[in-house]
């Protein structure tokens, strides 16, 4: 074997996957297709550390956003990340979403979330008084994080660990070898092929198609993702004084809503809104004509706000198991011995709160490789 085991995609996932591998003992190589970690999904998002509130009791999403929330800010508060607990109100716009507060509520309780508080119109007010409810919820363990020097720290971590990182190189294809996985990767013009024993495939907005490299039937596993897209936009500085903490609406669907989120600096935009794609694109860039629609969405909780203050920001794509009006997925995170491929490990779906969550999933799947072998 050139090495233990292969991580495939350095994302905020792959990198705590790597980071905990190397930790534990094992030689890993990371392979990443472009020239640095987190382009995609892990750089263009809300960089949110969620407390666990949304997801059904018992899902891989619960226990792990628990569980990764509470790792995330010791990692911060140890390694220097620059990072922020300043609490989120998720809020009622009209009586009738008062019953979707007190269904969040009792799901986050089930799922052993206990520190949200349910608050008045007044209490709402007196905490954010640009802020219009008839009612809310105070999660006091929700935060921000940067999630670049997050990334980097636990790159730096997993280097001085022993990690390879194969930086511009696209796996192209795996397949069984002996005991373990022999991958080849391009670079260029120049493919590599490394034997190993176990893979780790973290691709993100790639894995269900590294997963079929193996040989895996995407639509019998259900593996297969959709692309949807989430765009932002920036408020202008002048009305940074709208908030001090995240401001979230009663979620519809399966979707959290437009909210209000600040960075480090202390400047705040809206975002994300949710767009399935027909095909995956590299354009990120936010068309100024949905001005409205944010300032619409925003102004069902959010006094002050003139569609003039809205500037088109960043987007990101989120790789999600459910398609169009489906239900929900929860995570895939899975060692596929019982499909003929052991100690390949694939992790599919892994959008929110997949950052809050990286720590703790990179801890299970060190658990799911031991006990593997």
């Amino acid at each position: 074997m050139d090495t233990d085991v292969v991580v495939v995609g350095a994302g905020v996932v792959g990198l705590a996957c790597a980071r905990e591998l190397a930790a534990r003992g094992h030689d890993v190589v990371l392979i990443e297709r472009h020239e640095r970690f987190g382009v995609e999904t892990s750089s263009r998002n809300s960089e949110v550390i969620h407390a666990g509130i949304y997801y059904a009791p018992g899902s891989l999403k619960a226990t792990l956003c628990a569980a990764g929330n509470r790792s995330l800010y010791a990692w911060c508060e140890t390694h220097g990340v620059p990072h922020r607990r300043l609490g989120k109100l998720i809020v009622a716009a009209d009586a009738d979403e008062i019953p979707k507060l007190e269904q969040i509520r009792a799901q986050a309780e089930a799922a052993g979330v206990t520190s949200l508080l349910p608050l008045t119109a007044a209490e709402v007010r007196r905490m954010e008084p640009h802020v219009r409810a008839v009612a809310g919820l105070w999660s006091p363990d929700t935060g921000i994080v940067d999630s670049h020097q997050l990334m980097a720290s636990l790159l730096v971590d997993a280097e001085a660990r022993g990690i390879a990182a194969a930086w511009r190189h696209e796996i192209l294809a795996a397949e069984r070898a002996g005991a373990g996985y022999r991958v080849t990767a391009r670079s260029g013009e120049e493919t590599a092929t490394l034997e190993c024993r176990a893979v780790v495939n973290a691709a993100g907005l790639d894995a269900d198609r590294v997963a079929a490299l193996a040989g895996l039937d995407l639509d019998a596993c259900g593996y297969r993702l959709h692309w949807a897209v989430g765009r932002y936009f920036r408020i202008h500085p002048r009305k940074r004084g709208l908030a001090t903490h995240l401001v979230y609406p009663a979620p519809l669907g399966t979707h959290l809503g437009v909210h209000l989120t600040l960075d480090l600096a202390g400047g705040l935009r809206l975002g994300p809104d949710l767009a399935y794609l027909e095909r995956r694109v590299q354009d990120y860039d936010v068309a100024a004509d949905l001005r409205e629609a944010f300032f619409a969405a925003a102004s069902r909780y959010l006094d002050g706000l003139e569609p003039d203050d809205l500037a088109p920001d960043l987007a990101g794509i989120r790789p999600k198991l459910q398609g169009p009006g489906e239900a929900a997925r929860d995570f895939v995170i899975a060692e596929e011995a019982a499909r003929g491929l052991p100690a390949w490990i694939n992790l599919v779906g892994i959008e929110s709160p997949g950052l809050t969550c990286c720590l703790a999933i990179g801890a299970r799947v060190a658990d799911l490789l031991e006990e593997s072998t």
